[in-house]
């Protein structure tokens, strides 16, 4: 019981994980799938996001398949460690989440229909977990690169909250933040389900679509 707790609890900067200069590994350079580079610089035009939600194999699979993507990959991020590695991720004691980062064409796909997908494949209302997965990294989370991106995560959060609280499900739990440095992951876990088509998913949706139609101005 110990244990279970001290895992969804967030470690202080004082218990974290010193973390390095460097990659203890190499980063791939592309996408299994799409073939592109997963690291920047990325060409002139695209956008990126970075999204928290559980087992980031099966979240980047969904990604990756969607219109406008350009590229993905997975990593860590918005925690304290410097270049950690997936164990010492799960050891809960760098404060990192698993994450995805999302590269797309704005002009085929925009941010808020990214978003929506986000709190379509996931329960949001968790807390430090996903399913039988549990822990500060499996935490939700978006990570905006800048002010546009965080007032449509920002109201976003607002519209899916009221839709799971009318639906009976407890407070939203997803953190909204700025993206600080994404650390990716090593290359065993870049387009895991690619390689390893009957792996593991962790998709603990509500099964509640998102509202992508702004409501009716009520009289």
């Amino acid at each position: 019981m110990l244990f279970s707790r001290r895992k969804t609890q967030m470690v202080t900067p004082e218990r974290a994980l010193r973390g390095r200069e460097h990659y203890l590994f190499a980063v791939p350079a592309t996408h299994t799938v799409l073939g592109h580079p997963i690291q920047p610089p990325f060409p002139d035009g695209l956008e990126q996001a970075v999204f928290g939600l559980g087992c980031f194999w099966g979240a980047e699979e969904i990604f990756w398949g969607r219109p406008g993507v350009w590229t993905t990959a997975v990593g860590y991020t918005g925690g304290i460690t410097s270049h950690p590695d997936y164990d010492e991720v799960c050891s809960g004691l760098t404060g990192h989440t698993e994450a995805v980062l999302v590269v797309f064409d704005p002009d085929v796909t925009g941010y808020e229909d990214l978003v929506a997908t986000f709190f379509e494949i996931h329960d949001p209302t968790q807390g430090m977990r996903q399913g039988n997965d549990v822990g500060t990294q499996y935490r939700s989370g978006i990570y905006y690169t800048d002010d546009g991106q965080r007032r449509i995560a920002e109201r976003a959060k607002q519209r899916f909250g009221a839709v799971l609280e009318d639906r009976g499900y407890g407070r939203i739990t997803t953190e909204v933040a700025a993206l600080g440095s994404f650390y990716y992951a090593e290359a065993e876990h870049q387009q895991y389900l690619a390689k390893h088509p009957n792996g593991y998913r962790c998709h603990s949706t509500t099964g509640l679509s998102f509202p992508r139609e702004a409501p009716e101005s009520q009289v």
